[in-house]
């Protein structure tokens, strides 16, 4: 309950060790909320959340690393010091957490980037960025907000590829939410609709995905999950 309005009901889910389950539906469905819960940031009024046995809001923190809907980078760091802060929460000294992150950079094709203060970023670049940050701090469960929902259509199917490819170097227990449906297919093993709190809809995404992006969405099978997601929202 959230202002005496009910925002989750009788959602039952269960993500196993990196497995990715993409979480999609209209404004106001409870998306963020499922994942504030999740993370222990907010606490359900009945049921119960376990993150590798772990229920109490404080454990499920610790076990969380949520990139929100904005990249929320300090504009006062260079992207290198933002990239590493993750780091320096966890107890690092800022040298040493720079150390750490630096190599990353080119892997993610950040490099030549790392001394640019956020506000001499491109958005993409600012993304990739959040979501090394939310990387380094190492944690087994992902749990990401609209990560690229700010993006133009051309440079959100770039990133798109982009954190494919980086959580099959860096697999993580993954539950994404997103607007697009088309993301949650491609990024995803598993598909929720919500509505109106509750899931409406589960769709396995058993497709292909080792072709051009291309001919992954034109495919019958990823056309058909397209459609059947798009008629449970509504």
């Amino acid at each position: 309950m959230l202002g005496g309005k009910r925002v989750l009901d009788g959602v039952d889910l269960h993500v196993p060790a990196t497995g990715r389950v993409g979480i999609v539906g209209r404004s106001g469905a409870g998306k963020s909320t499922l994942l504030s819960l999740v993370a222990g940031l907010d606490e359900p009024d009945a049921g119960e959340i376990s993150i590798g046995g772990e229920t109490l809001p404080a454990g499920r923190l610790a076990r969380c690393a949520l990139m929100p809907q904005r990249d929320c980078l300090l504009p006062w760091r260079s992207a290198l010091d933002n990239a590493a802060l993750a780091l320096e929460n966890a107890g690092l000294p800022r040298g040493e957490a720079r150390r750490r992150a630096a190599p990353l950079f080119a892997r993610l094709g950040l490099a030549g980037s790392e001394q640019l203060r956020p506000a001499k970023l491109s958005g993409g670049m600012r993304q990739r960025i959040a979501f090394l940050r939310t990387l380094l701090a190492d944690k087994p469960v992902l749990l990401l907000d609209e990560p690229f929902g700010a993006l133009d259509a051309i440079t959100r199917a770039e990133l798109q590829e982009w954190l494919a490819d980086a959580l099959a170097a860096e697999p993580r227990t993954v539950l994404l939410v997103t607007h697009d449906v088309e993301e949650a297919l491609l990024l995803c093993e598993r598909v929720l609709v919500l509505a109106a709190g509750r899931v409406v809809a589960e769709l396995d995404v058993d497709v292909a995905r080792n072709a051009p992006r291309r001919g992954v969405v034109t495919s019958p099978a990823f056309l058909e999950l397209r459609e059947r997601a798009l008629e449970a929202i509504g």
